[in-house]
């Protein structure tokens, strides 16, 4: 019987408008409205860019300021949930992200898109913790896969979406911040009839204070999961960063709706990798990643070498396969071994180095090209790099000893 079978008959019992099976799906929509979210201002940053004139620095900058917002809250409050529980972390961060995407649909300057990006990250590094915790709570054995298969799925949505309403609804810059905020806003409604998942416990304040740790037996399995995070975020940070002005320079395309389809192929097939190899070992499942990554980057860097708008998305779809099975094999060596109380935690840590990996290389990218690096080469250094790291991880992952995983 699975967890979320065997708490529907306490849940009936208690009188709670949502079952156990029904809070594990708005769990997983929380997460992916906060991937979707995070991508929303990517497909409008040319707009943004023709009105205010900033750099491409700028771009990298308004990026890469979210991603290190982020990794300081998972520092700080990534294991808040532990103690004050599920349910008052997810309420109060799905409420600022509504309020974040009013701050987006008024934005007037880089000054507010900046604020905007900062509290989203602050708002994100919250429930990262508290939403992937709380899926493993309701379901222990769907709860790795969801974790691994929501994030690239929300990715792909909000890409298209995002993508599509910027290129052909009118008001590109209100429209999917004004759709977005009432979905944050029905979400923190409809956490409210969750039954909280764990017992409320004293240390609420004692666990502001950073920290990066991991229980001993989380840290081999980390050990052997950190180069494909390593490789695959690396890679998402590029997509995210310099796609826009990547499929303008090099195709000629409206960014807006390149960057769009990009991140859909990019970020659809990684979910769907994720569902295909959701009962395959997870080691197994991290090699093929690796092999993924390697193969979808160096096609991809040379489909934008010899402009071809057709090779570099079909290569952009079978990295984006690596990143999903990267991501999932990461996640499913390493979350099984974490106990209830120790869940958040441990996520907190592989999101921080995710979201390392993901935000450093795309500055240091976005530095070279405002200081006169052309912006094709820059990028085939940057996949360069990157295939490097998912060979890496793919020697790591050989070499590395099994662990037990689910």
């Amino acid at each position: 019987m699975s967890n979320c079978t065997a708490l529907t008959a306490v849940d009936a019992a208690s009188g709670r408008t949502l079952s156990p099976c029904a809070s594990f799906l708005l769990l997983a929509s929380i997460t992916m409205s906060f991937l979707a979210g995070s991508l929303a201002p990517t497909p409008l940053y040319p707009v943004y860019q023709a009105e205010w004139g900033f750099s491409a620095l700028t771009t990298t900058e308004i990026f890469g300021i979210y991603a290190l917002a982020l990794l300081g809250t998972l520092l700080v409050a990534g294991r808040l949930s532990d103690h004050v529980g599920r349910r008052p972390v997810l309420i109060v961060a799905t409420l600022v992200q509504a309020v974040v995407m009013l701050m987006f649909a008024t934005a007037n300057g880089v000054a507010a898109l900046m604020l905007g990006r900062v509290l989203q990250g602050v708002a994100t590094g919250a429930a990262l913790g508290a939403v992937g915790a709380g899926l493993l709570d309701l379901d222990k054995a769907r709860g790795p896969v969801a974790n691994a298969v929501t994030p690239p799925l929300g990715t792909a949505v909000g890409g298209l979406l995002a993508g599509l309403l910027v290129h052909y609804l009118p008001a590109p810059t209100l429209l999917i911040y004004f759709v977005l905020a009432t979905v944050f806003v029905l979400q923190a409604v409809g956490v409210t009839f969750m039954t909280e998942t764990v017992t409320r416990r004293a240390g609420a304040v004692d666990s502001l204070k950073p920290q990066l740790g991991l229980p001993a037996a989380s840290r081999a399995p980390m050990f052997i999961a950190a180069p494909v995070l390593i490789a695959s975020w690396s890679l998402a940070g590029f997509y995210a960063s310099l796609i826009p002005a990547l499929t303008r320079s090099v195709f000629g395309f409206d960014p807006s709706l390149a960057s769009g389809i990009a991140a859909f192929a990019f970020a659809g097939s990684a979910a769907a990798t994720v569902l295909a190899f959701s009962s395959s070992a997870p080691r197994t499942v991290m090699t093929y990643g690796a092999f993924a990554l390697i193969a979808g980057t160096a096609a991809a860097m040379g489909a934008l070498g010899a402009q071809s708008a057709v090779g570099f998305f079909l290569a952009t779809a079978l990295a984006g396969s690596g990143f999903g099975a990267g991501f999932q094999g990461a996640m499913r060596t390493v979350l099984p071994t974490a106990k209830a109380h120790e869940r958040a935690g441990v996520l907190s840590v592989v999101f921080v180095v995710s979201y390392l990996a993901m935000g450093v290389p795309a500055i240091i990218a976005g530095f070279f090209v405002s200081h006169g690096s052309a912006l094709l080469p820059t990028a085939q250094h940057f996949g360069t790099v990157v295939a490097a790291l998912a060979a890496f991880a793919l020697l790591g992952t050989l070499r590395g000893r099994k662990v037990s995983t689910v």
